[in-house]
């Protein structure tokens, strides 16, 4: 895969010449969600071809040894200490259970051929005592305690997430994780409780003959950007595959740089650290975040990030930055709330970060790939999203925000989501306080579009100056509907479409949200009740809003939209539902009110000459 490729991805939607760009580069990338394969896949990973140093490393390697001999193995963390720009870490399968690992180096890390390395965070508990009372308690002296940040609030949000929860040690029974209990009184065979006044740990479940982890690392590798080993840094970014890293204190993962505190230029950050490569790696079961990463021209391959709390992968203030064939699940498994957490967070003054033909699923409990604060030129294409947040929550008229969101665009500019697939998801596509987006072939089952903005603004904001690296107030417009396909069964009692505003700006923003909103397909249940197929503002009903049953009816109100748009009832779309295929059945009658996709698109499906139009993720079958 060329990572290179992403430094031309400069909002490639807008012209022709930046799409022959993409057109030349993006030859292997799979027209919709391609079916995989996701996640890491198992080879056999030879040593790259010009590598400077090999140093072989085993879980009972010698720290004295060199490494140079695949016999004489030494240990990961003398291999680290010694490693210089180019040098290979070559990794004997087995648990390494180690931690805080520092390099500031360009090298590689990656397993002996086929082997399986895995990188923990936890040791082995293996001396307790037996309380009697269905209590077994140890003293552990490594343990990591913590606070919410200082937004959380406690009568909002203490009850759905008590404060122990925010503390980072984790502790496992036969690879089992266990939540966290308030107090001794609470323990039973799922959860633990650490006084940390005393540093005991207390569980629930007979420790004799049961493997009982308890975190003793915070981090497993951190790549730093200043001094280390003697060595200043050389600004590249580690290239680490195949590898395993789980549980974890705080995060697996971490590339230092520059956290802009305020409006920043994209040349003023994200080259600290320029080129980190993660492949096939699996990273699980870290208490907060599996991944914090910082530097422009970061990629992500088939990796697997699942078992996570506040986000799995945090991305920040970085440009060029690819994501692609990755599995993202499970995240927020201690069920946080007030930290609104995301399997993908994109955050603070990333440029072209692109998100294509990714996994993202079951995600009851968090957001799935969420681009927050100052975001430009975003590209999120060809994903297969399914069961975001609760399609089972109620609808607010008076809000959009908190929610679970699929895929959410906030408070930044410019977005291309073409070709996805959102199932069951609480709010497929949710645009907030942003402008040029871009939604073309999606298809959405049983899954919310939502476009909405309100009054949020940086003048009094509880995030200070977040609100003015996007659009202002009045700039939260330009966004593109067109060639969707929105399908709902009967127990949906959600919207299929909600373009929402507040009602203080009715008077101040009386114009659509929408450039263009066409071509679309809506397809209902005939037995379907309740919720209306479209709640859209800004109207002069009450509380700013109308309830629509038809896009004719949308229409007839705004006579520029929804000109072609049609509702189909009771009809059979797609191949088979209940395998999850959702290609159009060849008898689908929606295809004749599509417009042509735009030409700088087609590399996207995979098209050389102009295709006929569609509606929705899957061209038909030629």
């Amino acid at each position: 895969m060329n990572t290179d490729r992403t430094l031309k991805l400069t909002a490639f939607f807008r012209t022709a010449a930046v799409a022959a760009l993409f057109i030349a580069l993006v030859t292997s990338a799979a027209a919709q969600p391609s079916g995989g394969p996701y996640g890491p896949v198992k080879q056999a990973w030879p040593v790259p071809e010009k590598a400077g140093r090999v140093i072989y490393v085993a879980p009972d390697g010698d720290a004295d040894a060199t490494g140079q001999n695949i016999t004489a193995p030494s240990t990961i963390e003398s291999a680290i200490a010694k490693a210089t720009t180019g040098d290979v870490i070559i990794m004997r399968g087995g648990t390494y259970r180690t931690g805080d690992l520092l390099l500031n180096q360009g090298i590689t890390i990656q397993p002996y051929g086929d082997e399986l390395p895995v990188l923990k965070g936890t040791w082995v508990a293996t001396e307790w005592m037996d309380l009697g009372n269905g209590l077994w308690v140890t003293k552990w002296d490594r343990l990591f305690p913590s606070a919410p940040a200082d937004w959380w609030q406690r009568l909002r949000s203490g009850k759905d997430t008590p404060l122990h929860r925010f503390n980072d040690d984790m502790v496992f029974i036969d690879g089992r994780f266990m939540q966290s209990a308030g107090y001794e009184g609470e323990v039973d065979e799922n959860t633990f409780f650490i006084d940390y006044k005393t540093g005991l740990v207390y569980i629930g479940v007979n420790p004799k003959d049961r493997l009982v982890e308890i975190t003793a690392f915070n981090v497993a590798i951190n790549r730093v950007t200043g001094e280390c080993y003697g060595r200043p840094s050389d600004g590249r970014g580690p290239v680490i595959r195949g590898v395993t890293f789980t549980q974890y204190a705080y995060r697996a993962l971490e590339v230092d740089g520059k956290d802009p505190e305020g409006i920043s230029p994209e040349a003023d950050h994200g080259k600290d650290v320029v080129g980190t490569t993660l492949e096939h790696c699996t990273i699980s079961f870290c208490s907060r975040v599996a991944a914090y990463l910082r530097g422009d021209r970061l990629t992500i391959l088939n990796c697997r990030v699942s078992d996570t709390s506040t986000e799995g992968i945090y991305i920040l203030s970085s440009s060029d930055v690819l994501l692609e064939r990755n599995i993202f699940t499970r995240n927020n498994i201690e069920r946080i709330s007030g930290y609104y957490p995301a399997a993908v967070k994109i955050f603070n003054q990333c440029y072209r970060v692109t998100c294509n033909d990714n996994l993202v699923t079951d995600l009851p409990f968090s957001n799935g790939i969420w681009y927050d604060v100052g975001n430009v030129d975003a590209v999120f294409t060809n994903n297969w999203v399914e069961n975001v947040g609760l399609i089972s929550r109620a609808v607010s008229y008076l809000q959009t925000w908190p929610s679970e969101s699929g895929f959410f665009f906030e408070i930044s500019k410019g977005a291309l989501c073409a070709g996805n697939v959102f199932v069951n998801c609480e709010l497929g596509i949710h645009i907030l306080n942003s402008c040029d987006a871009k939604m073309y072939n999606n298809t959405l089952v049983n899954s919310t579009a939502c476009v909405s903005r309100s009054e949020r603004s940086a003048v009094g904001d509880h995030f200070g100056w977040h609100p003015a690296t996007g659009p202002d107030v009045d700039q939260r417009d330009g966004h593109i509907f067109v060639n969707n396909l929105m399908v709902a069964d009967g127990s949906l009692n959600r919207p299929h479409l909600f373009v929402w505003q507040r009602a203080m700006l009715c008077d101040r923003l009386p114009d659509p949200q929408f450039s263009v909103i066409d071509n679309n397909v809506y397809v209902k249940n005939r037995e379907r009740r309740g919720m209306p197929l479209i709640l859209w503002s800004p109207a002069r009903e009450e509380q700013c809003i109308v309830a629509l049953n038809s896009p004719a009816e949308l229409n007839s109100r705004l006579p520029q939209f929804e000109t072609k748009s049609i509702l189909m009832t009771d009809n059979q779309v797609f191949l088979s539902p209940e395998l999850k295929n959702y290609r159009l059945l060849p008898s689908f009658g929606g295809h004749g009110v599509a417009a042509p996709v735009p030409q700088e698109l087609w590399p996207l499906f995979r098209v050389k000459k102009k295709p006929m139009p569609w509606v929705g993720a899957y061209p038909p079958q030629m």
